[in-house]
């Protein structure tokens, strides 16, 4: 599907949307499909130490991932990598993955799903408007299924780092 070019544009810091993300911590879409006519949707997560999402796979969308801050470990397929910040993850549409900040300060990365994924952003929004009480694995994978969002697989990684 070819999608129509909006042309140049550029987000300043602390520009996008910013929601509430599953994964304790804040998302700022910096992209969003209505923004980038269809080609991307990018965001920059800060995560709560220990945190991270479900195992998961996007069907119709590649996803880019650079670590900015901090530490993660990251699951493709049935390799668990070590992702210090500085390091840069792509995720093939239909691998299944998950990411998880280690150590005991947030992590931060920027990640870009190609082409945009609209019911991957609305997803955030409707968990972010989640009571507190609502909100966890079950939510997360129950959201996902009833939006289209992303398929989840399985757990979170759950506190196992690399080589561990």
């Amino acid at each position: 599907m070819r999608h129509a070019s909006t042309g140049a544009f550029a987000v300043a810091p602390g520009g996008g949307l910013s929601v509430e993300n599953p994964v304790g911590g804040i998302t700022t879409f910096k992209v969003t499909a209505d923004t980038s006519g269809g080609a991307m949707t990018a965001l920059e997560a800060l995560v709560a130490p220990g945190q991270g999402p479900p195992l998961h796979v996007h069907h119709g969308q590649d996803e880019l991932m650079s670590m900015l801050e901090g530490r993660f470990a990251v699951k493709l397929g049935d390799e668990l990598l070590d992702a210090p910040a500085g390091s840069f993850v792509f995720v093939p549409r239909g691998t299944p993955h998950t990411w998880q900040g280690v150590g005991d300060r947030p992590s931060r990365l920027f990640a870009a799903l190609v082409p945009a994924a609209v019911a991957f952003e609305q997803f955030f929004v409707r968990y972010a408007d989640l009571p507190e009480h609502e909100r966890g694995t079950a939510a997360f994978a129950r959201l996902s299924a009833e939006m289209q969002a992303m398929d989840v697989v399985g757990p979170p990684l759950g506190g196992r780092l690399p080589g561990g």
